[in-house]
């Protein structure tokens, strides 16, 4: 009976397995939401390349990550090099 569960569970975990191998090659989009309080139509009118907005978004304060609308992690904007990037803090 006890081999009759393994072989079985072995058979779900593989079929799960491959499931999941079809999947992780999925294309979807990663957004990082930044709440600008105050921003009216008028900003967004006035933006141009190379435009600073303040963000009033504290140093160390973890921003929401969503894939597809979906919160999926927090994680805090850093300077590298000459990039900005964001370091994933926390995965929900």
């Amino acid at each position: 009976m006890a081999d009759a569960t393994a072989a079985i569970a072995k058979e779900q975990n593989e079929a799960l397995t491959e499931a999941w191998a079809q999947a992780l090659m999925l294309a979807c989009r990663l957004t990082v939401d930044l709440p600008l309080p105050g921003f009216k139509v008028a900003d967004v009118l006035r933006l141009q390349k190379n435009t600073i907005i303040n963000s009033h978004w504290g140093l160390g304060t973890d921003a929401p990550m969503l894939v597809n609308g979906k919160l999926i992690a927090s994680g805090e904007f850093e300077a590298v090099g000459d990039h900005l990037a964001i370091r994933v803090t926390e995965v929900m």
